[in-house]
């Protein structure tokens, strides 16, 4: 018997089965590397390609957002309705604030790397850098403490 070439990995193993792993996996190779193509004109994006280097993003810690060390929601992977999302609004897609997705940054030698983060970060984020993102993050964390806000989180003030 052959082994499964992109196998769910460990880390997410108890939250998402293989048909659902291999179907957002493919997905999201599908979309990027057609989005990679138009942005920067480039043949050299290929689906396998980037299906390995997602693979490899997930394998290496995916079960948690690269950004906020929040875990991820592995068991909404697929499971997003325009419709309902359309009768829901903000309330249905707050729902999938830790939806596991994709964000392409740069490793320490300047290439391009994909990285798995929630759909609430990556949202955020936008085309920011890494250092744009801290950055910004770094100035309302600064602001607000300098404004002295207190923050309330499910009725409880920090």
């Amino acid at each position: 018997m052959s082994q499964m070439r992109y196998a769910v990995p460990e880390c997410i193993r108890s939250n998402c089965n293989q048909a659902r792993y291999s179907r957002w996996l493919h997905a999201k190779a599908v979309a990027h590397t057609r989005r990679d193509r138009k942005r920067f004109g480039e043949d050299s994006c290929t689906i396998a390609g980037y299906k390995a280097a997602i693979h490899a993003a997930v394998a290496a810690g995916g079960d948690k957002d690269y950004y906020t060390g929040e875990v991820l929601d592995w068991a909404r992977v697929s499971t997003y309705e325009n419709a309902a999302s359309k009768e829901g609004k903000v309330k249905y897609k707050k729902e999938f604030a830790l939806l596991p997705t994709l964000d392409h940054t740069f490793d320490e030698h300047g290439q391009q790397k994909f990285v798995i983060c929630s759909w609430r970060v990556n949202d955020m984020k936008g085309d920011m850098s890494d250092a744009e993102f801290y950055q910004l993050c770094a100035l309302v964390l600064k602001y607000r403490s300098a404004r002295n806000v207190k923050v309330v989180v499910r009725g409880v003030a920090e």
